[in-house]
């Protein structure tokens, strides 16, 4: 699928269906995460790699799958970090697996677990594994800082200097200036200048979705995660950490959820971004978060005969992206269209439907688009409109506004998340979608099994 979004603005779309035999489908046998904390809170002493090490090693040990039968590790951040270079290689080692795992990571903004997932499934179509685990972590408290140009060339001095004189002479010259951090480059979109929160202002704006609607969908995601915390829902989804130094205060549940947030209390927040006439705030925008997500895959016929039940399988997936100068947050609009049309299914055969909440304007405008025929007729080459999604069926325990969206992290959890919710209602499949910096989206079909 490709065509024209907007005026003058490209997008592309490619999806993938498994076609496989029964008994030998790309199976999810078990998934964890870790408590999804605010920045800079309860996990603030863990680094990303701590937080990915500790839930595949958490995952590995629930399962009791022997971890000589793992194959690979898939793995992703977006937060970049300068302590290590392959964090997959790293959460091998830490989660101590065997160290003849392999393991590479991977990147795709906010959907990184997903294309670590469609990269092992894609290895156990192929026969290069049998067993593979994929992931992501993120530590939003733990990102690396710039110096400035003239600090970094002074230091790199000094390093090499020879007595305490040249090192202090390495330093001469530096201003005050020159001795404040940079912003990272990581927080604006590079090819438009835009933060995050600027883009979903303007695809608000453009697509008239109001304050009330974002609120609106605040609450219900955190209504309905504080129901799948305090119901039982998320518990087994959920490991406990311990966090240095004291190793006394066990953190077991997410800590931005609010049981008590009402339409009252989100529409009292002052926008964060377009101060004068904005409708983006702390309230309907996903925090920076903290947390890590991990799933356990198999071939299903080495599922059954090492014992295990899947949590359902991966039917097909599709990935999209669009000029970052339109509508940013808006290619799940055609990763979605894109994979329903591979597997030859529409919005209603879906049992549950979930979305990833960057911003509750990114997710009204996405569900604008999946009803409207005339952004079918304009971007999808007159292709028929998804149409509406049964609220029923769509974010059941919530989302990234209520839980948290560490971003490398959000995929993984929505998948484990979605497989045991379609279990419970003993549905036959979900749609997830995802936006993703850079003008990214992917959509993923799974199977109940």
């Amino acid at each position: 699928m490709s065509s024209e979004a907007g005026t003058g603005t490209p997008f592309k779309a490619r999806g993938v269906v498994l076609e496989q035999p029964e008994g030998d489908r790309v199976a999810i046998v078990d998934g964890l995460r870790t408590p999804f904390t605010k920045a800079g809170t309860e996990l603030k002493r863990l680094r990303t790699v701590d937080l990915a090490a500790a839930c595949v090693k958490e995952l590995v040990q629930r399962s009791e799958v022997d971890p000589q039968e793992v194959d690979v590790c898939v793995y992703g951040q977006v937060v970049p970090t300068v302590d290590w270079l392959n964090i997959a290689r790293e959460t091998v080692i830490g989660a101590g697996l065997p160290r003849t795992v392999e393991a590479y990571s991977v990147s795709r903004a906010c959907a990184t677990s997903i294309q670590a997932m469609t990269d092992v499934a894609q290895g156990i179509v192929t026969g290069q594994y049998d067993v593979g685990i994929a992931g992501g972590a993120d530590s939003t408290t733990d990102i690396p800082l710039k110096v400035s140009a003239k600090l970094r060339d002074a230091l790199m001095k000094v390093q090499k200097a020879k007595s305490m004189a040249a090192r202090l002479d390495a330093l001469k010259g530096l201003s005050a200036k020159d001795l404040f951090p940079g912003v990272p480059g990581f927080s604006r979109e590079p090819s438009t200048g835009e933060q995050m929160g600027d883009a979903a202002e303007k695809m608000a704006k453009l697509n008239g979705i109001s304050r009330q609607q974002q609120d609106e969908i605040a609450l219900a995601s955190h209504t309905k995660a504080a129901a799948a915390w305090d119901g039982g829902t998320f518990g087994p989804e959920v490991m406990t950490v311990i966090p240095p130094p004291r190793f006394d205060a066990p953190v077991e549940r997410d800590n931005l959820v609010r049981s008590d947030t009402t339409m009252e209390a989100l529409a009292k927040l002052r926008p964060a971004f377009d101060r004068a006439h904005g409708t983006i705030t702390a309230g309907n925008a996903s925090p920076l978060t903290d947390g890590a997500s991990a799933l356990l895959m198999m071939r299903e016929s080495k599922a059954k005969a090492l014992g295990f039940e899947p949590l359902g399988y991966v039917k097909a997936w599709a990935y999209a992206a669009v000029d970052p100068g339109w509508q940013l947050l808006q290619a799940p609009a055609f990763a979605a269209p894109m994979v329903l049309e591979k597997v030859g299914m529409n919005l209603q055969d879906f049992d549950l439907v979930d979305m990833h909440e960057a911003f509750a304007a990114q997710v009204a405008s996405n569900l604008q688009a999946f009803a409207s025929q005339s952004f079918a007729d304009a971007h999808l080459g007159g292709r028929k409109a998804l149409g509406e999604i049964d609220l029923a069926r769509f974010n059941v325990n919530g989302g990234s506004i209520a839980i948290g969206h560490p971003f490398a992290a959000t995929g993984a959890r929505m998948v484990n998340s979605t497989l045991r919710e379609l279990k419970r209602r003993n549905g036959e499949r979900a749609l997830l979608t995802l936006c993703a910096a850079g003008g990214l989206g992917a959509a993923v079909v799974l199977e109940n099994a």
